[in-house]
């Protein structure tokens, strides 16, 4: 796989400025979105569903939403901590996944199975590069 390197300028999609070239065409390292192309903003961005993990102390927040830096700017935390691809139907399979740690509504204990969890998601990268990345997937024709 060829090296990032600094792209001519910042991704239009998600800003990154770490780029791909292959051939005569540069990629975002971060989205994958092609460098150049601007998203039509006339045109409704595609739903892309997560499942967030917010860290409060030593508790965890398990949600879900269709737009995450909204949702997420208006629930007080500490760290987000990974996203996991998905709606309320995967939402409600972690909650009961980790029901023996709840809290109260969708706040749990941070254990370590949870904590297994979340590194596994955490793998593919920053929660907010996840993101870009499947929102450069669904805006690819």
């Amino acid at each position: 796989m060829p090296t990032p390197r600094t792209l001519p300028g910042p991704c239009h999609l998600c800003g990154s400025v770490s780029g791909i070239r292959t051939g005569g065409t540069w990629e975002c390292a971060t989205c994958g979105w092609r460098y150049g192309d601007v998203p039509d903003d006339d045109l409704p961005r595609p739903r892309i569903d997560v499942v967030y993990y917010l860290r409060y102390d030593r508790r965890v927040k398990i949600g879900t939403s269709m737009r995450p830096r909204q949702r997420l700017a208006s629930i007080r935390h500490d760290e987000l901590l990974a996203f996991e691809r998905g709606d309320r139907t995967v939402e409600r399979r972690r909650h009961l996944e980790f029901a023996e740690a709840r809290e109260g509504g969708e706040w749990f204990t941070l254990t370590a199975p949870l904590r297994a969890h979340i590194a596994g998601l955490s793998s593919g990268g920053s929660p907010w590069e996840l993101y870009a990345r499947w929102l450069s997937e669904a805006l690819r024709p």
